[in-house]
């Protein structure tokens, strides 16, 4: 079928659907390198503008997904559910949850990726462990899941180019905030990453993408549909990101926070999250009908220890050094340390997650650009939550560096980041709503 792309662009722009042939066309054009970049940024404009409907979002998944390598898990008995966060600020639910219901016989092969900005990735959070080997091959991946039902690896570059150029593209147009887009970029992925079902983490609030609810909602129903039109289960929770979802903000630290997790030592959003969405994958999965068995199932294998035995086989079998979960003097540290007070007494009112996660990564926990080096001990162990009471003189939040600079340029965003006010908060929810299932 011959095909003329400028009358694509131009049926786009005066608010025409695409055929799901005009669609693969489009992206097997944009996946040729020497395809110019003006022509595909007329088009991602034009859908920014005009949007796409759920067809068009599901065939243009589907193509970004084919423009690549599709990894093939059919060697791995079992249903290959997996999970995807939009990305907050100390959200560590993968170390939690993934080891946690591997245990539970649900089969995990998690492909992650780097942070960037303000908020972290799981892949750095993990390479703080000594030793640790996230590139991990197709074939090796495959043989540690039947082995031992978990594999944490890097994201293989020739999984969905088209979403790479894409994202690039998006990046300098302006056209980054379009919800079809957003949604085909993240789905495209994660079905070249070979899974049968998928649990998505819609981050809303101050530290997220989608700063408002209803935005949230709709990039969740947009990426649930596609589920249904390509006939994959899928189930999206929206949760809020006002606050960081841990209370450790920096790679090791938010390890040591996990773990800690699975020791059955603390609580909190960050657990709360992890349980949402691994009794959703254990339901996906056929391992549990409803969310209570699966919830008692999780809880059950936090109090014996399989999932804590479970994170350890991960690391060994990665080349990790095991010791870490008993010696958490064996994770980079930082030669400074500072500790933020407050100078009023009342109740925190208000975070700003955004600056916070910007504050961590001034003190070296993140990058700035993707060439920076990260200093895996740094970061900020905050010591309270939102609607918390507290005094004056209260210490708010550690701040570790291993450079004193850095560490003085993060306690000057960090302190005007927590807001204290007279009055207490009403009451607030973590998990807002839970779209499809």
């Amino acid at each position: 079928m011959n095909m003329n792309f400028v009358d694509l662009i131009i049926k786009k722009r005066d608010k025409n659907s695409l055929t799901s042939e005009e669609i693969n066309y489009f992206v097997k054009r944009a996946s040729d390198k020497n395809f110019p970049d003006y022509q595909i940024s007329a088009m991602l404009m034009a859908i920014y503008l005009n949007g796409l409907n759920y067809k068009e979002t599901s065939d243009l998944t589907m193509a970004m997904a084919n423009s690549g390598k599709i990894l093939d898990l059919s060697q791995i008995k079992g249903i290959k559910v997996d999970k995807h966060s939009t990305g907050g600020v100390a959200d560590t639910t993968t170390l939690v949850l993934a080891p946690l219901v591997a245990s539970c016989g649900l089969p995990v092969v998690k492909m992650s990726g780097r942070g960037l900005g303000h908020t972290g990735g799981t892949i750095d959070k993990l390479e703080a462990i000594s030793g640790f080997n996230t590139e991990v091959s197709e074939e090796t991946a495959v043989e540690l899941v039947k082995k031992q039902n978990i594999v944490i690896m890097g994201q293989s570059e020739d999984l969905a180019p088209a979403d790479k150029r894409f994202y690039a593209m998006r990046d300098v147009t302006g056209t980054v905030e379009s919800i079809p887009l957003i949604a085909s970029s993240i789905m495209s992925k994660k079905i070249a990453a070979g899974c049968d079902a998928l649990v998505l983490d819609v981050k809303c609030g101050n530290g997220s993408f989608m700063k408002d609810f209803s935005s949230a909602e709709k990039l969740a129903e947009t990426m649930v549909e596609i589920g249904e039109n390509i006939n994959k289960k899928v189930i999206a929770i929206i949760t809020d990101m006002n606050e960081p979802l841990g209370k450790h903000i920096g790679n090791s630290l938010e390890v040591i926070e996990a773990i800690e997790i699975l020791k059955g030592n603390i609580s909190g959003r960050l657990k709360e999250v992890s349980l949402e969405l691994g009794s959703l994958m254990l339901i996906l999965g056929n391992i549990c009908e409803t969310k209570e068995e699966a919830r008692t199932l999780l809880e059950k294998n936090i109090k014996n220890q399989k999932g804590l035995k479970k994170f350890k086989e991960l690391i060994v079998s990665q080349k990790g050094n095991p010791e870490i979960i008993d010696d958490y003097s064996l994770f980079p540290k930082c030669k400074f340390k500072k500790e933020l007070t407050s100078e009023f007494s009342g109740y925190i009112s208000d975070m700003d997650t955004y600056n916070i996660g910007k504050a961590a990564c001034e003190a070296g926990a993140g990058r700035k650009t993707k060439t920076d080096k990260i200093d895996y001990g740094a970061g900020i162990i905050l010591k309270f939550s939102l609607g918390d009471k507290i005094k004056k003189g209260d210490i708010l939040a550690e701040i570790h560096s291993s450079s004193e600079e850095r560490l003085k340029n993060a306690e000057n965003i960090l302190k005007s980041c927590i807001k204290i006010s007279e009055n207490p908060l009403k009451s607030k929810k973590t998990i807002l709503k839970i779209i499809g299932g």
